[in-house]
């Protein structure tokens, strides 16, 4: 059915920023991970679970899907 592999992208970078310029690792300990996740799911190098993506979603009081998309 798919066989390319999907791309997943974020705007928790710019969501930091525009969130009083929230440090990698201050939203690395409120979701309960390392300050390195965090820059690799920002550079596009992992993918979090979905338990992760979602408590970033609401470390932002956003819904998932306006922080993570796949671009097509």
């Amino acid at each position: 059915m798919f066989k390319k592999k999907i791309h997943i992208e974020n705007v928790v970078r710019k969501l930091r920023f525009n969130n009083n310029e929230m440090t990698q690792q201050q939203l690395a300990e409120d979701v309960g991970v390392s300050r390195q996740t965090i820059v690799a799911i920002e550079k596009y190098k992992y993918t979090p679970s979905l338990d992760l993506a979602f408590k970033i979603a609401l470390a932002f009081e956003m819904e998932i899907q306006d922080v993570f998309f796949i671009n097509q």
